[in-house]
């Protein structure tokens, strides 16, 4: 049995199927990855032993420029990506049983299984961006709303209009080249009725908050064994745990000056800090020993070290920081992230900022709660009712659905 599992965007979207890659290996099945060609994607499908299929630009190119990406550009990757997906999976899913898509907008994917004749699956790994009532488009997915039903429809209409317009010239070229008829509705296909849903049920739960069918499987975890670094090692071991601040694979998007923020707030509590470099790059503002800079590391290993963890709010750092019982401050920034950081107030796990920009006042004051002994209590609580790798249960009902 062969499955590809595809996907175009950050960390956050790659990891995951790499857990589930490695979980559906586990059963027998041969199982590979087309994603991003980025050097750090590839070590870490190398590291856990996933066959790589590279798959469209680097997402560093896109997301690293000196300005987030324009509208003219975001037209740009979307005919890019449709491309790279109708050639490059067109090629990697022959003699595939299953085709799995998650990531941006991954236009493109279902229309190679459709014309290859084999199971496709849209997965995602939040509710922001399915169609719901409790999270209408252009609105913030953090602030659950319930608007007049025929504003909601007209709101939905427009989303779906939206996704055509990016990305259905494109998709139609493409289909009418292989022998497809054209789509009137780009986003529907692409979800299907019944996308799944790899988040854990207390922290992003499903049930009624969308018309879709979706199928939870719990988040898609890849085991990480690693052992920490020495000097990280040396570093933890002189002082009490510090604050650990990182904002991923955000590079234009992280808030200007937020290490020197950071920093500065995080002394003003009495405590050490830890940086995340990330693709923002962060760094230190002087020579203290009382902050460390740290690159690519077991973060499921760190952050049960940690006072807190300031983020920007990705799903994978979010569940990550969850999981070890750390708490929380979000920063959020984009898409989904303002729905992890009313997640996590909402549970008492920890503070969501309001605004991208942090100031010394606003990120103390957030810093305060997350610090706050109860804090951390609740943190540890969620963390022992949080369900296991959801990529075991999610790789054995897809190996029961082909087998069926």
């Amino acid at each position: 049995m062969q499955v590809l599992l595809t996907t175009w965007g950050s960390r956050g979207d790659v990891e995951p199927l790499a857990g589930l890659a490695v979980a559906l290996r586990e059963l027998g099945v041969d199982a590979q990855v087309a994603a991003p060609p980025d050097d750090d994607f590839v070590a870490l499908l190398a590291r856990a032993g996933v066959p790589h299929v590279p798959l469209g630009p680097t997402v560093h190119s896109v997301v690293a420029g000196t300005r987030p990406p324009s509208a003219d550009l975001a037209f740009e990757l979307a005919r890019e990506l449709v491309a790279a997906r109708f050639e490059t999976l067109g090629a990697a899913a022959r003699g595939c049983d299953a085709l799995l898509a998650t990531g941006l907008m991954p236009a493109g994917v279902r229309d190679v299984a459709d014309k290859l004749g084999i199971r496709y699956i849209c997965a995602c790994f939040h509710l922001a961006g399915l169609p719901s009532r409790h999270f209408p488009p252009g609105r913030r997915p953090g602030r659950p709303s319930s608007p007049d039903e025929t504003d909601l429809a007209v709101l939905w209409r427009d989303d779906a209009e939206r996704v055509n317009e990016l990305y259905g010239p494109a998709v139609n070229s493409h289909r009418a080249a292989i022998g497809l008829p054209p789509l009137e509705n780009v986003r529907d296909y692409v979800f299907t009725d019944a996308p799944w849903l790899a988040a854990d049920a207390l922290l992003c739960p499903s049930e009624g908050m969308t018309e879709l069918d979706v199928q939870q499987t719990g988040a898609w975890i890849l085991p990480d064994t690693r052992p920490l670094p020495a000097d990280l090692e040396a570093f933890l071991a002189a002082g009490a745990p510090p604050v650990f601040v990182g904002f991923g694979s955000m590079a234009s998007h992280a808030p200007k000056d937020v290490a020197r923020v950071a920093i500065e707030a995080i002394r003003a509590q009495g405590r050490r800090v830890l940086l995340g470099r990330g693709w923002a790059e962060l760094a230190a503002i002087d020579d203290a020993d009382d902050c460390f800079v740290v690159g690519e590391v077991n973060q499921q290993a760190l952050f049960r070290r940690v006072a807190a963890v300031v983020h920007h709010g990705g799903a994978g750092t979010t569940t990550t920081s969850a999981r070890a019982g750390a708490p929380q401050v979000i920063v959020p920034q984009i898409a989904d992230q303002p729905y992890w950081a009313g997640r996590v107030a909402t549970l008492g796990i920890g503070a969501a900022h309001e605004g991208r920009t942090p100031t010394f006042e606003s990120l103390s004051v957030a810093l305060k709660t997350a610090l706050d002994p109860g804090m951390r209590v609740r943190a540890k609580a969620v963390a022992q009712s949080l369900t296991g790798n959801g990529a075991t249960a999610a790789a054995r009902r897809l190996v029961d659905e082909l087998t069926s």
